[in-house]
């Protein structure tokens, strides 16, 4: 047998020699791994037919060894199987498989790989992308995002409000309103298209169960066809290199948080080596809710898309900046701020690069910078030509995906990342106190983020219309960064930049 490189896909097939009504639901497979590295029991999964299939990612070279429990122990094509394989050191140039799986860092307040380098997330928003892109589309885009430097593509796993017939074949990933039957074919049809994403050195961060309305999967299953589902999207590309958003766009506070809470144990409790988090609606935080769950690995909130001064003080100084530094610590990230070309909702007019840059820093320096998401109205919907986004009728028409991919926003988020690997941002922490003036508190679109590295030798502020940061503290330098153009440029200590346009300063 060929070897498997580390942090790579082991994949193998079972065949039932049992006939079952309902495969997904009537019969439960499990595969157990030892090794060079610690012993995990793995869910296989249902892949038609008499199929079934199971994919481990290896974490240490060496022999790994296996074997099988069925819950029909009957059945012997899938109970007692057994077998080994070698895992190699990978040899490639994929940053996923050359540093690993993501994990908190020593300090949890923001994400690493396995062996300790530092992961800046920089997410672009794809929710129908593997649902409706043709695979050319689709390498072409995430080509294309490799290029601009994203880390993260954000996709809803099946069907949804804004995608209710299922893939662009028209398949559902399941049928049923109660102990549901599962569609083998639309996960084949989706394998390769998120295989494609970690083959760009890109993290998939796929949205298990989209929860807003009545007719998304997250409130029309019932609790245990929930869990059934999530635990086979965990079994099928938990093997992927992925992050877990478990809920999409809900509400979960009170006794939805109950249910959530419920879920996420029964998904996770057994098999935790993936990132979990939740991505709630609008302007709603959830750290309260789930802090003290040990299924859940960082907060993930959604400014979303206002552009009210009450939504915007909810940005600057509601929960991500008075709540981060909250008991146990965990990483802060926002998964929805302003999507370019989106119409804002107070106002109708569409989000600017400015508006989606000014989310982003903000977004970064009012809690610990761990990363942030970019959304483009263009591409979340993935049209192929000029139509209505369903169910979503106040966004107006769309236009085909092509629009999205190339934009002034997007060049700025690649400035956005090359800025934040030129300072120290893993040891910066939210330093408000630091300002002699918060221009913010009369106005929010003026309002100042700064930050500081945890020993005071360097602050950084993000001043949205120019204008002067005046900051408590001796300083030998003071350096001026364009978020527009990536220029650096040197200043003197307390010089006022133009106004009506942001700028970063950089103090040491």
């Amino acid at each position: 047998m060929t070897p498997i490189a580390q942090w790579t896909v082991f994949e193998t097939t079972f065949h039932s020699r049992a006939a079952y009504e309902n495969p997904f639901q009537d019969v439960m497979l499990r595969v157990r791994f030892y090794g060079p590295g610690a012993p995990q029991v793995i869910d296989a999964f249902w892949d038609g037919g008499s199929t079934w299939r199971v994919r481990f990612s290896p974490t240490e070279p060496g022999t790994w060894e296996w074997q099988t429990t069925c819950s029909n122990e009957a059945d012997a094509g899938l109970h007692g199987q057994s077998g080994r394989f070698e895992c190699v050191p990978y040899q490639g140039d994929n940053v996923l498989y050359q540093h690993g799986p993501l994990k908190l860092s020593a300090n949890r307040r923001f994400l690493e790989h396995a062996d300790g380098t530092p992961f800046f997330w920089l997410a672009d928003t794809a929710w129908n992308g593997v649902l409706h892109a043709q695979t050319e589309d689709w390498a072409h885009y995430l080509a294309l995002r490799q290029q601009q430097r994203f880390t993260a593509i954000q996709f809803v796993s099946t069907q949804w409000r804004a995608s209710t017939l299922g893939d662009r074949e028209g398949q559902l990933a399941f049928e049923g309103a109660e102990r549901i039957s599962l569609n083998p074919a639309f996960f084949q049809r989706a394998d390769p298209l998120v295989e494609a994403i970690n083959a760009r050195g890109l993290m998939a961060a796929p949205v298990m169960l989209w929860t807003l309305t009545e007719i998304d999967p997250g409130q029309t299953l019932i609790e245990a066809d929930a869990i059934r589902l999530a635990r086979y999207l965990a079994a099928r590309w938990g093997a992927y290199q992925v992050v877990w958003l478990l809920g999409g766009d809900g509400h979960y506070e009170g006794q939805k948080a109950d249910r959530w809470r419920r879920i996420g144990r029964a998904v996770f409790g057994d098999r935790h080596d993936r990132l979990v988090t939740m991505h709630p609606c609008g302007v709603s935080w959830v750290g309260d809710e789930f802090r003290g769950e040990l299924w859940f690995d960082f907060i993930g909130y959604q400014s979303g898309h206002g552009d009210s001064d009450e939504h915007i003080r909810w940005l600057v100084q509601g929960p991500p900046a008075q709540s981060w530094s909250d008991e146990p610590p965990l990483p802060v990230i926002n998964l929805e701020p302003n999507y370019e070309g989106h119409p804002a909702y107070q106002s109708g007019a569409r989000f600017s690069d400015y508006q989606v840059r000014r989310a982003a820093y903000w977004s970064l320096l009012v809690s610990p910078p761990a990363g942030v998401t970019y959304g483009n109205n263009e591409i979340w919907m993935w049209r192929e030509d000029s139509g209505p986004a369903e169910n979503h009728p106040n966004i107006g028409i769309v236009q085909p995906w092509t629009a999205g991919v190339e934009t002034i926003g997007i060049a700025h988020m690649t400035v956005l990342r090359a800025f934040f690997e030129q300072i120290r941002w893993t040891e910066l922490e939210p330093a408000s106190g630091l300002l002699r003036q918060q221009p913010g508190d009369e106005d929010p679109s003026r309002f100042i983020t700064a930050a500081q590295t945890h020993d005071g030798t360097q602050v950084v502020a993000y001043l949205p219309l120019g204008g002067a940061a005046e900051v408590v503290g001796s300083f030998s330098r003071a350096r001026r960064f364009d978020p527009r153009t990536g220029q650096w440029s040197d200043v003197e200590i307390g010089q006022a930049a133009p106004d009506g346009e942001d700028w970063l300063l950089v103090l040491e």
